[in-house]
């Protein structure tokens, strides 16, 4: 994150400074609890007292106090990690191959190699703590013609690669929890109440990781132990001691003790880790509060309306939103000065860039939604063929003349009758003016696939040439795939029947290499395609890729909820009326994207709730992002009907949104 985000006054004023708050916290936690672990690895019911008095000898001591800063170095690193891996929009693989390719990353590749040498300087800590059987590596024995040796101590071997292990596969688990995703909580909290209230459930989670981790590792021990423990006889010329049995044996692994050792040393190394990163969390999602107006020049890029329009760091975008979200809501002060008009000129500079920026985040939102439906229902077939004289939706139309004011050059979505049905009429002849009102946009980047390869030009080889068939006759092969537009193989669109070229000339023909390459391709994509593993790691998860599609939807819901409650507290407190020019792009923004989401929801795959992870440390408030967008979109509207009343009949907007909004006024929607 640094190479694009380092020159930014935010990351370096604010983000670094609550990040090192963050680690401070976590260093001064570790003495308490690295003075429960020892109390409860050398406890004893038989001496208690002396086992208290021996645990505080020992973390006096000079291996105790050494211990100590290997182990806040630790703490610093992962601190550091956090900063530097950390995630307002969490990363979903919507395949198997792409979760794959995640943990192969060279990036993961140096997290995970981290994570190994961090958790073996735990281990070693935890060894020479616990003591006994564990505390050296190598132990004098004696041959048996009577020669003194060193021998491999392995009960301190199996407790580093245990510390190995551990980090290993916590590093593994974050990718596929998305462990480094920070969310923002809805309730605001104090930090010390967030912290108190989550440390519980973070004691639960890491005793219940620690568990699973060590049983794993029996397991892997059981059958790879000898691997490594060979490589460090011969590397630090130690030797086995025969009188003693090898712990990579199922008689050598049922030691209770050593169990509850490598729980325990499991259990600490991932509550430190684990509360570090709970604190970075609750402070870098800390509320900030931005200034509304720029007092001088130079802090210019400091005030809330100039925050919202940058696109990176995304932390930024998202504090500038929340803050947004909650001064519309409990701060009327704030609240006029969004009202308020620039001197001299009295013009509403500060609304207008807010209610810019959050429309052009529902749009963007919206068209995102448009083109996945397409997507989806042109993948492999093609759409059936409406009437000519069938009537336009509400998400046919495109935004009113005030949103194409308040939003520059973007392009608007309109949804036009498929011109298949006048092919025959249209190429090589003049459009008459009946079909030149149904032609589709095929120009548009939102157009469906499914027009332009209905609309393509037929040619007279092929035998769809002078007669009308249905297109669902035609089937396709499985796609291991799948692309935005069947025609789009070469790499270039097909052209709509306004540019069809004239019969004089001749189309260019593709070259035989590139025709030779393009069979071999598709040759390669059918052979995969009938591998079930190839298939398996290669589909598409509807319920990721719906989740995926939504993952940002944080930002969309605090601009929701931002505009509203601005629209609902201009009624008494817009002294100019600023609000009321922008209120019927307010509305025709939200009614489209509330029309765009009901489609989504119709779904197979988007209805259903997925279950939550049972995980504390991986956030799992991504799945259910976009039943929260549905809920604040439909609120954010009945706050703005149930606030104006009839007071919105009198709003010009087109009658398709005037009959979708008459729903929320009578509250039927």
């Amino acid at each position: 994150m640094f190479s694009t985000e380092q020159s930014c006054w935010f990351i370096r004023k604010v983000i670094c400074w609550r990040a090192a708050a963050s680690v401070a916290w976590a260093v001064l936690l570790l003495p308490p609890i690295t003075f429960v672990f020892v109390i409860l690895s050398k406890f004893s019911f038989l001496h208690p007292i002396q086992t208290i008095s021996e645990c505080l000898y020992l973390l006096a001591s000079a291996s105790g106090i050494f211990s100590f800063i290997l182990l806040c170095g630790v703490i610093l690193i992962v601190g550091f990690l956090n900063l530097e891996y950390y995630t307002v929009i969490p990363t979903i693989a919507c395949s198997k191959i792409a979760l794959l390719g995640q943990l192969l990353h060279p990036r993961q590749f140096v997290n995970s190699l981290v994570h190994c040498i961090m958790g073996i300087i735990v281990a070693w800590c935890c060894a020479v703590t616990i003591g006994f059987r564990y505390e050296t590596l190598g132990y004098p024995c004696t041959q048996s013609d009577g020669y003194p040796q060193m021998c491999l101590n392995e009960y301190h071997l199996i407790l580093l690669l245990a510390g190995a292990f551990v980090g290993f596969s916590h590093s593994l688990l974050g990718v596929i929890s998305n462990m480094n995703y920070v969310s923002f909580h809805t309730v605001q909290q104090y930090k010390y109440l967030r912290f108190k209230g989550s440390l519980p459930l973070v004691v639960k989670c890491s005793a219940t990781q620690a568990l699973y981790s060590v049983r794993n590792y029996i397991v892997v021990y059981l059958f790879l132990g000898y691997i490594p423990r060979a490589w460090i006889c011969k590397t630090l010329n130690l030797h086995l001691d025969s009188s003693v049995h090898t712990l990579d044996s199922i008689a050598g692994l049922l030691d209770l003790s050593l169990l509850y050792h490598l729980w325990i040393s499991a259990t600490f190394l991932l509550l430190t880790w684990h509360i570090t990163l709970l604190l970075f969390r609750i402070f870098v999602t800390e509320v900030y509060s931005f200034p509304v107006q720029s007092s001088f020049t130079e802090d210019s890029h400091q005030y809330l309306p100039k925050v919202l329009a940058e696109k990176q760091p995304k932390i930024l975008k998202f504090l500038a939103l929340q803050d947004l979200a909650l001064l519309s809501q409990h701060s009327p002060s704030r609240r006029c000065e969004v009202f308020s008009l620039s001197q001299p000129g009295g013009h509403p500079h500060n609304w207008n860039a807010i209610s810019k920026e959050c429309l052009s985040l529902l749009t963007d939102l919206t068209q995102r939604l448009v083109a996945y439906h397409d997507t989806v229902a042109t993948n492999g077939r093609a759409k059936s063929l409406p009437s000519g004289n069938e009537r336009k939706t509400s998400s046919e139309t495109s935004v009113t003349s005030g949103t194409e004011d308040l939003m520059s050059p973007r392009p608007t979505f309109v949804m036009k009758t498929p011109a298949s049905v006048f092919a025959r009429s249209i190429v090589g002849t003049p459009q008459s003016p009946l079909t030149a009102l149904f032609t589709p946009d095929l120009d548009s980047p939102l157009a469906s696939p499914a027009l332009r390869r209905l609309t393509a030009p037929v040619e007279q080889c092929s035998p769809w040439y002078g007669t009308v068939q249905s297109p669902h006759i035609m089937r396709r092969a499985p796609k291991l795939w799948s692309t935005s537009t069947d025609s789009q193989v070469n790499g270039s669109p097909t052209p709509s029947p306004a540019s069809v070229p004239s019969p004089k000339q001749e189309p260019s023909k593709p070259s035989f290499l590139a025709q030779f390459l393009q069979n071999r391709k598709e040759q390669v994509k059918n052979f995969l395609a009938k591998r079930v593993l190839i298939m398996y790691l290669f589909n598409k998860l509807p319920e990721a890729s719906s989740q995926a599609l939504f993952a940002d939807s944080q930002a969309h819901i605090w601009a929701l909820e931002g505009l509203s409650y601005l629209v609902q507290a201009s009624f008494s407190e817009d002294q100019f009326g600023v609000v009321q020019t922008t209120l019927p792009s307010i509305l025709s923004c939200m009614l489209v994207l509330q029309e765009a989401v009901d489609r989504h929801f119709k779904l197979p795959h988007a209805s259903s709730k997925p279950v939550r992870s049972t995980s504390i440390m991986g956030d799992s408030t991504f799945k259910t992002m976009r039943f929260a967008l549905r809920a604040t979109l439909k609120t954010a509207i009945y706050r703005i009907t149930t606030t104006f009343g009839d007071h919105l009949n009198a709003v010009q907007i087109s009658a398709e949104h005037r009959k979708r909004l008459q729903q929320f006024l009578e509250y039927k929607e």
